[in-house]
């Protein structure tokens, strides 16, 4: 009968994908409520604040809004237009909310718990669903790659050319972005020596270096680009509900619907963790949390709630941006994509390669002291370097002026002045 139990190992596992998904789905939906909080204080005006305890008086500062909404979309009615590919149609938002979810078994919530002394478990035991996996940047990287998939599907299956231009558009922000995405990231592996998300976490902690003073230059790349991933303002043209009738989800409502906005938001949290882990020190204070793998329930409660911390800092800082800068125009979205962030990871990535390559050597004849100045201090020169290079070659990327090219109907404008110049000066031959 034992033998038909699963064992220790399994059962934590499932344990830990359970807290996972609730949680993170719990967060989603209080996090679009801070956001309007957030909206709300940028704009002068008042937040969501009115809904609380049913039947009562009692409001709780608005918490009770996101279980009105979540209830008001469920109950809404679950329409499928006729002319969709209705399977096509139901996978898109499964497709892209099954991959969001999926990134986070790779991703480390904290360092560890003390020895637990459980036979089947390993001591101690990591605050990560899959701890056996060696290639988690890979993993994260290949998994928020999917959601390319999952646009075009919606926009494909709609039927609908506002759905397939949106689908086009979206998915052409997205393939362009994450190659920089990769840039940034590949910095950061050279530097650790591993494709696992803690042992970056723990590299950061060991040496009080955090990545993002280290490669400043990968830093903004990878923040920038995964804006655009996330399609966050002053990226969102994947939507761009005030200018479009909408993107790759014209024809989507109800809990289908949800699902979309659901694997969209879960892209900025998703964001928000890789930008603490890879370049924030993780769980990492100076001062504070230590670095040993030894830690006790205090230590491991204390360095997750500063994991915690960073990650709702930058979600803050995602939010703020939102509702702050103005959208970019495709073109100026795509130049900067190409032109700015392409050329920048890759000069990131060769000095960091360069740097790595070089360090022993450097160590033996200048000391550890001296090369650990200009490991640090080469690529701040590179950062400046870089943004005035990028700024003066590229002007145009941050250019608001009308764009003043011939059109495709200019020509027939063209003929149109044309007759009327022959006009004005030939008038006997238009009374005739």
């Amino acid at each position: 009968m034992n033998g038909l139990l699963p064992s220790p190992e399994t059962l934590a596992a499932l344990v830990k994908i359970g807290l996972l998904v609730g949680g993170l789905m719990t967060a989603a939906a209080y996090l679009v409520l801070v956001e309007r909080w957030i909206a709300a204080w940028v704009q002068d005006r008042r937040g969501p604040n009115r809904v609380g305890v049913p039947l009562t008086k009692i409001r709780l500062f608005g918490l009770g809004q996101p279980l009105a909404d979540g209830l008001k979309i469920i109950l809404k009615e679950d329409f499928t237009p006729s002319h969709v590919d209705k399977v096509l149609y139901n996978a898109a938002p499964l497709v892209l909310l099954a991959a969001s979810l999926a990134i986070f078994a790779a991703i480390p919530f904290g360092s560890v718990l003390p020895p637990l002394g459980i036979e089947g478990l390993p001591d101690p035991v990591p605050f990560l669903v899959a701890p056996g996996l060696d290639v988690g940047v890979l993993w994260v990287f290949a998994l928020s790659s999917i959601a390319v998939y999952g646009v075009l599907l919606g926009g494909w299956a709609s039927n609908n050319k506002y759905g397939f231009l949106g689908g086009l558009r979206s998915s052409a922000q997205l393939v362009a972005y994450e190659i920089p995405l990769g840039l940034g990231l590949l910095g950061v592996v050279l530097a650790a020596g591993s494709l696992k998300l803690d042992v970056i976490m723990n590299h950061q902690a060991e040496t009080g270096l955090w990545f993002a003073f280290a490669q400043p230059l990968g830093f903004v790349v990878f923040l920038i680009a995964s804006f655009a991933e996330a399609a966050r303002l002053p990226f969102d043209l994947p939507e761009a509900e005030q200018e479009l009738v909408g993107g790759y989800h014209t024809e989507y409502a109800g809990i289908k619907l949800l699902l979309f906005l659901v694997s969209e938001f879960l892209h900025m949290v998703t964001a928000a963790f890789l930008i603490v882990i890879m370049f924030l020190g993780g769980w990492h204070l100076w001062g504070v949390t230590g670095s040993s793998q030894e830690v006790t329930w205090l230590g491991a409660g204390l360095r997750f709630g500063i994991l915690s911390a960073k990650i709702f800092a930058v979600i803050l800082f995602f939010m703020v941006v939102r509702w702050s800068w103005p959208r970019f125009r495709f073109d100026q979205l795509m130049n900067l994509a190409w032109k700015v962030m392409l050329p920048l990871g890759l000069l990131n990535l060769v000095v960091v390669a360069t740097i790595e390559e070089f360090r022993p050597r450097l160590e033996a004849t200048l000391g550890p002291g001296l090369t650990s100045g200009i490991a640090i201090g080469l690529p701040w020169l590179i950062f400046f370097g870089g943004w005035a290079a990028a700024g003066l070659l590229t002007p145009s990327g941050t250019d608001n002026r009308p764009i003043r090219r011939p059109g495709p109907f200019d020509s027939e404008h063209d003929i149109e002045s044309t007759a009327d110049a022959a006009d004005q000066q030939h008038p006997e031959l238009v009374e005739a």
